[in-house]
């Protein structure tokens, strides 16, 4: 349950327009619903702004179908991450509106648009098209969660003159995500860059010494760069939703009053 659903149905019921029995139903399984193998966290929304998210590795075709069908229930948008071909094809047989995303073995429902009125741009920026799966998981958090994004792909700094030609749409992003592999020192370049807060994701793509990802990890981790946050290895969809959080917030913050126009007016009683 979201905020707007609750609102709703609490209107609802001021107006008379729905029954007290009909609140409780809608009500009891909040915080959690307890199935067998999850406790399915309703609450969350309401506390954290998005829903609880599947994460699929190790889930059986079945935990999946079940979990992702009471998330449903609950009206809002729905995203599992790390999901396979079989429990996907278990979920659209039930939920033909759910999009399966094989690159980045995401499955996602929209069952409410995003709105009209939102701002920012999270650009998301690949090193090699062998990080694709990592950056499209990263990409398609923050767009089920509603905020725009724009992929800046295969622009790794073996050439670095693709990555320049792009300098016009990196400066326009209100947050960007950097995902790279082998020795991750792409988003040092991007946060030299930039004013916006960069969050780097090193993926497990690499040769032997990059130790499945621990190499661009710890370049990551020693950015020269300013500005650089890094989440685990291979973690898009945690930079995904980070940089969603940053960007939505940054949407809805008031403005800052401006150095010449002071906050509070004084007027002067002597004389």
């Amino acid at each position: 349950m979201n905020p707007h659903t609750l609102r709703t149905l609490l209107e609802g019921l001021a107006v008379g327009r729905v029954t007290v029995d009909h609140v409780l139903t809608r009500l009891e399984t909040l915080p959690f619903e307890s199935l067998d193998f999850a406790c399915v966290d309703h609450h969350r929304a309401l506390r954290c702004g998005f829903p609880e998210v599947i994460f699929g590795q190790g889930k059986t075709p079945d935990q999946v179908e079940g979990i992702f069908a009471r998330l449903a229930a609950g009206g809002g948008n729905v995203l599992a991450t790390r999901v396979t071909p079989d429990a996907a094809e278990r979920v659209q047989a039930r939920f033909p509106k759910a999009d399966y995303h094989a690159t980045a073995r995401v499955l996602t429902l929209r069952q409410h648009g995003p709105p009209t009125t939102v701002s920012g741009l999270i650009a998301v920026v690949c090193a090699g098209s062998a990080d694709l799966p990592v950056a499209e998981e990263a990409r398609l958090t923050a767009e089920i969660m509603d905020q725009p994004t724009r992929g800046i792909y295969d622009v790794g700094v073996a050439g670095l003159h693709r990555l320049l030609a792009r300098s016009a749409d990196l400066r326009a992003a209100r947050v960007v995500v950097v995902v790279a592999g082998m020795e991750g020192a792409l988003p040092s370049v991007v946060g030299g860059l930039v004013r916006a807060p960069v969050i780097a994701v090193p993926t497990s793509i690499g040769y032997g010494a990059s130790f499945h990802g621990l190499a661009a990890l710890l370049t990551m981790l020693n950015s020269c760069a300013a500005g650089v946050s890094v989440v685990n290895i291979d973690n898009g969809f945690g930079a995904g939703y980070q940089a969603a959080l940053i960007n939505s917030l940054a949407a809805s913050a008031p403005p800052t009053p401006s150095a010449a126009t002071p906050a509070t007016e004084q007027t002067d009683d002597a004389g």
